[in-house]
């Protein structure tokens, strides 16, 4: 079972690896060197190695040094998941879920271990904490467990004591007293709900990008990095493609007002804070940009146009544990509909082979496909108080003779299926037509405020 998106969005590659200041850190809370209680969740790619290990040590010693108080949660150590999951399977073609949990969260543990280690080795009083030992209680859904109460009393008898407690991410306990994980991108669920829990002053997500931006760099050259972003337009973005955060960590965000914020663990920087809407001084009419390669569509034409038929098509699908993203029905003339939705790619095969029986039983005319499909979005709040945003995506989608196969919009995005070859090409004209970008150096020099 997958619980985290596995498409690609706004993110940006960097080098370097400065380490900010304490004043820089006391610039980035905006509390100058007042105490605050932080919670700082590193990915696995920022504890990838012992150097790395290392240098998260440093960055949580800089702040400790600054007089501010540090909750870490951090991930498996990078690629490290990924590794236990295929010894799992090679032991078993469908392993059993408790017990690919038990392996899973082990990663999580190397990782806490050595950061704790990496602490006192620079001086400072450090613990790691497995899910048990919080406790941070689960539900029993293994391997997508959602988190129901965090025991907190002993990390933050461990913060008054001045020992910094070094947390694994992405596990829990089921009431079973068995480990569970969150899915995949879990340690961000894991750090959230830590902060809203002990009421932290921020929650900090320190990764490989130094924030969110309007479009993927390394697509879109001018995409600009946003200083702030809503929690609404943040989850519909890690929906949609943006793999800066989970889903799940921002909905717990937004739901208990936690202070979020996006920093570089190799680069000082203020990076993107996700606030509450009625914080924004202005608010964009579209914030960015998003997409999501590994798509594909499947397709039944001809079937009755009658109640229960939906039910009959996505049942089994759901049953099936396979998500549905857009649905699509068109009814014509005589009676007969088509019924067409999107899955991910990884499923589609899965997906025809469940549904060529039902395609049968409903008498449909035919059963096709498509696995070469991406969805591109545009959101953002403004959308709710400015007409055309759709009109001017199509026009934009028609200036590049880029046909649209499947619309659809909510609140604040508009979303829609290309075919995979014009993804990049939809994205660009996109990010340009809505004015999402950086100027250039001679738009900069004319301008008045240069």
């Amino acid at each position: 079972m997958v619980c985290a998106e596995q498409a690609v969005g706004l993110v940006a590659p960097l080098s370097g690896v400065a380490e900010p200041t304490s004043h820089q850190v006391g610039l980035v809370l905006g509390r100058g060197a007042d105490m605050a209680l932080i919670v700082q969740k590193y990915g696995g790619t920022s504890v990838g190695d012992v150097e790395r290990i290392q240098r998260v040590a440093r960055r949580v010693a800089t702040s400790l040094e600054s007089g501010h108080q540090v909750i870490v949660v951090v991930s498996a150590i990078g690629g490290e998941t990924d590794r236990l999951d295929a010894l799992g399977r090679q032991m078993a073609v469908h392993p059993d879920a408790q017990e690919m949990d038990a392996l899973l969260a082990a990663g999580e543990q190397i990782s806490s271990a050595l950061l704790a280690m990496g602490l006192m080795a620079l001086g400072h009083r450090a613990r790691s904490y497995l899910a048990h030992q919080i406790p941070m209680h689960t539900d029993a859904q293994h391997q997508c467990a959602r988190i129901e109460k965090i025991e907190t009393a002993p990390l933050m008898a461990s913060v008054a004591a001045g020992v910094t407690p070094v947390v694994a991410g992405f596990q829990g306990l089921s009431e079973a007293g068995r480990i569970t994980t969150l899915g995949r991108g879990g340690s961000d669920t894991t750090a959230v709900a830590l902060a809203a829990t002990v009421a932290a002053d921020e929650c900090q997500i320190c990764t490989d990008v130094d924030g969110v931006y309007t479009a993927d760099p390394r697509i879109v050259r001018n995409a600009r990095r946003l200083a702030r972003i809503t929690f609404e337009e943040m989850l519909e973005l890690a929906s949609l493609g943006s793999k800066v955060l989970h889903p799940r960590s921002v909905e717990f965000a937004g739901k208990y007002n936690v202070p979020l914020r996006v920093l570089s663990t190799f680069k000082p920087g203020e990076g993107t804070l996700i606030t509450m809407e009625n914080e924004l001084m202005e608010e964009p009419i579209v914030s960015g940009v998003a997409y999501a390669r590994n798509e594909a569509k499947i397709t039944m034409s001809g079937v009755p146009d009658v109640p229960g038929v939906a039910s009959k098509i996505i049942g089994p699908v759901g049953r099936a544990q396979i998500e549905v993203d857009m649905i699509v029905q068109n009814t014509a003339a005589d009676g007969l509909a088509d019924f067409t939705f999107t899955v991910g790619r990884k499923d589609y095969d899965a997906t025809l082979e469940l549904l060529k029986p039902v395609c049968d039983s409903l008498s449909a005319r035919a059963l096709s496909g498509d696995n070469r499909i991406a969805k591109v979005s545009v959101v953002g709040v403004g959308m709710r108080s400015h007409a055309g945003v759709a009109a001017r995506l199509f026009d934009a989608m028609a200036a590049e003779n880029i046909n649209i196969q499947m619309i659809s919009t909510s609140e604040i995005k508009v979303s829609v299926v290309v075919d995979e070859r014009y993804l990049e090409l939809a994205v660009r004209s996109l990010h340009s037509a809505f004015g999402l970008g950086e100027p250039s150096a001679g738009e900069r020099e004319g301008s008045p405020l240069a």
